[in-house]
């Protein structure tokens, strides 16, 4: 009996052993999954933004025509910048007017095209007219006291830009630092134009109305000072080849050597006569009182030529187009050779006037847009 009793404690307990081991499964301890540590991340470039009152050169796939008429679509795609200038004559006894100005790039070139306010289209730049004992008058200002012609001259738009940012303080005084007005007054009452230092040097852009054909007349600036084999002082033109323009006179100086039947007689229109076309004086088709052009103008074939240009003037406003290469490897031309540097600049415009400019107030700086 007693060994049953036992038997059946021995089965009981074994039963509550079972019961406890089976109540719950053993718990098993996991690892969290392997998780790869965050990638590197480089900070966010900042958005480009071009510095405050610059002009801004924007990407284009094809170069606008340079004609004049500023109809291709490029344009309307790049922002405006207008430039105030004062201080000149005429522009109707202002002195003043408003300089728009848009820029574009190719992958080699960069075009700018400007617009202003003009309220007259001067052309009638010191032309020849017959007089009735059959001499010839050379048509001029008669105040005009050396270099200072601003009845009978034509309309002019200069850009003037710092090579190799050679000459101190262009950034903020713009082209006052190399204007020397009064000087030698008594021979150009206008004064002077040159740097302050050799090797100071910068770039001119001088669109003339008459004298150019289809170019913008490329010169430079460097420290030359007034003095009688050179008049006019710092401004130079480029190296050419050929071509250009030059006065239409006779081997006297008495009268012109030429003319054209593109030529109005009654007015002098257009202002010039184009070397491919000039043809000798013909006294037997000459009348009292008509004009002949002073100036006889063919395509500049050089360094001196190397910005294309188209201009029209119509209802008061003088529209101009022009480029030429980023780079040109001309040592008197300011190179684009880095698209992420800032260039000054600083304009002017001449109303009928030979020197009498309205000027800028400062510099421009001038950037081109990332691609």
């Amino acid at each position: 009996m007693k060994k049953m009793i036992l038997l059946v404690n021995v089965l009981a307990m074994a039963a509550i052993l079972l019961a406890a081991c089976g109540s719950g499964a053993t718990p098993v301890v996991t690892e969290p999954p392997a998780t790869e540590p965050p990638a590197a991340t480089e900070p966010p470039v900042p958005a480009w933004t071009a510095p405050d009152g610059a002009l801004v050169s924007i990407s284009v796939e094809a170069a606008p025509s340079l004609d004049g008429t500023a109809d291709d679509a490029v344009w309307a795609g790049a922002p405006e910048l207008v430039i105030e200038v004062n201080g000149g004559a005429n522009f109707d006894d202002t002195g003043s007017t408003e300089v728009h100005i848009r820029s574009v790039y190719t992958g080699d070139s960069v075009y700018f095209l400007v617009t202003y306010a003009d309220p007259t289209e001067s052309f009638f730049r010191s032309p020849w007219q017959l007089q009735e004992d059959g001499t010839w008058l050379k048509i001029t200002d008669p105040n005009d006291h050396g270099g200072d012609n601003n009845l009978a001259y034509e309309d002019k738009l200069a850009f003037i830009w710092p090579i190799n940012n050679s000459i101190p303080n262009f950034e903020t005084q713009g082209c006052f630092v190399a204007c020397h007005a009064g000087e030698n007054a008594d021979l150009k009452p206008f004064g002077n134009k040159y740097t302050a230092n050799e090797g100071e040097i910068a770039d001119i852009w001088h669109w003339k109305s008459i004298r150019n054909l289809a170019q913008v007349d490329d010169q430079y600036l460097d420290s030359t000072r007034y003095s009688s084999d050179s008049v006019e002082a710092g401004r130079h033109s480029d190296p050419k080849d050929s071509g250009g323009y030059a006065n239409n006179e006779n081997e006297d100086k008495t009268g012109p050597a030429f003319t054209s039947p593109a030529v109005d007689p009654t007015t002098g229109a257009p202002g010039y006569i184009l070397d491919s076309e000039k043809v000798a004086i013909d006294p037997a088709l000459l009348t009292s009182g008509q004009y002949i052009p002073g100036i006889i103008i063919s395509t500049i074939v050089g360094d001196r030529g190397d910005i294309s240009a188209g201009w029209n003037y119509e209802n008061g406003i003088w529209t101009l187009e022009f480029g030429r290469a980023l780079v040109t490897g001309s040592e008197y031309d300011v190179q684009f050779d880095d698209l992420a540097a800032t260039y000054y600049f600083s304009v002017a415009a001449f109303d009928n006037a030979q020197v009498r400019h309205a000027y800028q107030m400062g510099a421009t700086p001038f950037v081109f847009e990332p691609r």
